[in-house]
């Protein structure tokens, strides 16, 4: 009978993380591209989401009680994207409210994510592309703020520079095992941001950057565990081989190259992988803004200063409307949810008519147009290109707030003129065009028509030309009748054209912007610009000017079909 008990025992602890002596698990768990989210809200919509560290808390703590011996990470873009952070921004970089609003009272008490990932315990934050949107002051407060460290093992500080290094690493113990966590952000940056927000920081290529992190932990530090906390995208499509902006997106190539890593979690391209393996590393990107919460789980056997890895494994947490929240989270961002809810709900316009953004990517919309009048404004250029962020969009006759103005325009993205040719102008909107999928006959009939390896945002639409796309001819040839004041663009033709920030720097395919010269950028983002023409003009447009359209008829009706689909699933890709 003893022996039966004692052999009951034994199965009850060796099911157990780090049971007995000889074995212990450690758990990873990752979160990236929080974009300041952190109650779950949709803030453009005023609707509650499935989202948000309010609710990932609650997954961290299950984890938590399951394997106490965890390290929690993030991959980075933290301090921008939401409304929440956007207004706590504001008042670091301006001294002063958006729209002149009265600052809370008391004045708030540090970045918004800093304090609500220090409540959180988070151990360590790799350096993401967005955390220098609003300027070094802002970078280097928020970076204060955190009880964490900031880490990116290609980020250099130039001589001469100011600018307070990060370091490539850091090595936590946690039950007897070292666990070493290196840090990467994605080296395109310089091509999206302005020089002076960047100061004396300068981005190294990634895959000798992280070998060199890992050969120097290996050989000085010896860590039992090395994970790479990656804010770069894969740049590699897994099913077909193809590559995908593979200068600003590089994991498979650092997964494939470097020795000694045990695992990756990454972020940066918005999507979500559950797990992947090549040869020994580990992979896995949780989803953007909170939506899953990415765990690793690592078993190792042996003994402190001897561990070898027996087992690894990733999955991905999702985060549902039956998720319950953290109120004290909910406490601690309180103030900043109150100062942005202020700000979104003041009215700057009129909506002449009701505008619907559901067919905005396969017609022509008021709701793009209004875009492009403000990028045409304050560029002064003749053609401009946008995408429509979100079709799930509707403004109801009458006043428009802050909020609504702001949902057509979720990115931070500067607006810039650059010089350009008639020939581009083709180019883009070819590359453009890559967003639908060729079809003939009846075939124009049957959805879908879109290509999902082509995100919906990196499909622009271009003001100042008339134009159709003809889905009867392949790829790379379907731009027809494209004018300019009423004649046929030539291919020599100069053009001064409005781009964004993101599409300046040849991102989505839009190679032919990459080099051409920029004569204009705005200090402002493009939301801000916004929210100061419509303030100024009162009016959104009426009706748009159908200056382009999809051919054939039937093609242009089945897309319709799927838009008001797609548009209900209220996503952005």
């Amino acid at each position: 009978m003893r022996l039966h008990i004692s052999i009951f025992l034994a199965i009850l602890l060796c099911g157990r993380p780090g049971a007995f002596a000889g074995q212990v698990t450690i758990s990873v768990l990752a979160t990236t591209d929080l974009h300041g989210t952190i109650y779950p809200v949709d803030y453009y919509t005023d609707r509650p989401a499935a989202r948000g560290l309010a609710k990932i808390a609650s997954l961290v703590a299950a984890a938590r009680a399951e394997n106490p011996h965890s390290l929690l990470i993030d991959c980075g873009d933290t301090i921008e994207g939401s409304p929440l952070e956007y207004v706590y921004q504001k008042l670091v970089a301006d001294g002063r409210a958006p729209l002149h609003l009265a600052p809370p009272d008391p004045p708030l008490a540090g970045d918004p994510m800093m304090l609500v990932m220090n409540q959180l315990g988070y151990a360590v934050m790799a350096v993401g592309n967005h955390e220098f949107n609003f300027g070094l002051r802002n970078l280097a407060t928020a970076r204060q703020d955190a009880h964490f460290p900031w880490i990116s093992a290609n980020i250099r500080v130039a001589p001469g520079g100011r600018e307070k290094p990060f370091a490539s690493y850091v090595v936590k113990q946690i039950a007897g095992v070292r666990v070493a966590v290196i840090g990467l952000t994605t080296p395109a940056v310089p091509t999206w941001e302005k020089p002076e927000n960047l100061g004396a920081y300068r981005f190294l290529d990634s895959l000798p950057a992280v070998q060199a992190a890992v050969a120097e932990l290996r050989r000085n530090l010896h860590p039992d565990l090395i994970v790479l906390a990656a804010h770069s995208g894969m740049g590699r499509d897994l099913k077909t081989g193809a590559a995908i902006d593979p200068a600003e997106n590089q994991v498979y190539e650092i997964a494939t190259h470097t020795k000694g890593l045990d695992a990756i979690v990454f972020g940066h391209s918005h999507q979500e992988l559950a797990g992947a393996r090549f040869g020994d590393v580990l992979l896995v990107q949780p989803k953007n803004w909170g939506i899953s919460l990415a765990r690793l789980d690592f078993v190792l056997e042996g003994e402190p200063g001897a561990w070898k890895v027996a087992h690894k494994e990733a999955r991905l947490l999702p985060v549902t409307d039956a998720t319950p929240v953290d109120p004290a989270i909910l406490r601690l961002a309180l103030p900043y949810h109150s100062f942005a809810e202020r700000y979104l709900n003041t009215p700057v316009a009129q909506a002449p008519r009701p505008l619907d953004g559901r067919r905005g990517r396969v017609e022509d919309t008021a709701l793009v147009d209004a875009i492009q009048a403000v990028q045409l404004y304050y560029s002064k250029a003749e053609i401009s290109f946008t995408s429509l962020f979100r079709p799930r969009i509707f403004l109801h006759q009458g006043p428009v707030t802050v909020r609504q103005i702001a949902a057509l325009y979720i990115y931070d993205n500067q607006l810039y003129s650059i010089e350009g040719t008639g020939q581009m102008v083709k180019d883009a909107l070819e590359n453009a065009a890559r967003y639908f999928v060729s079809c003939q006959g009846q075939g124009c009939a049957s959805p879908p028509l879109t290509d999902p390896h082509v995100l919906g945002f990196n499909y622009d639409m271009a003001e100042g030309v008339r134009y159709e796309i003809d889905l009867t001819r392949p790829v790379g040839d379907r731009i027809r009748n494209l004018t300019w004041k009423g004649r046929p663009l030539a291919a020599e033709q100069k053009l001064l054209i409005a781009v964004n920030s993101y599409r300046a720097a040849g991102s989505g395919g839009y190679g032919m912007f990459a080099h051409a010269k920029i004569v204009w950028r705005s200090t402002e983002g493009i939301r801000d610009l916004m929210v100061r023409y419509y303030t100024e003009h009162r009016a959104l447009p009426a009706e748009a000017d159908e200056n382009w359209r999809i051919v054939p008829e039937q093609a242009r009706r089945t897309l319709e079909r799927q838009a008001l689909v797609e548009a209900s699933r209220d996503s952005l890709f």
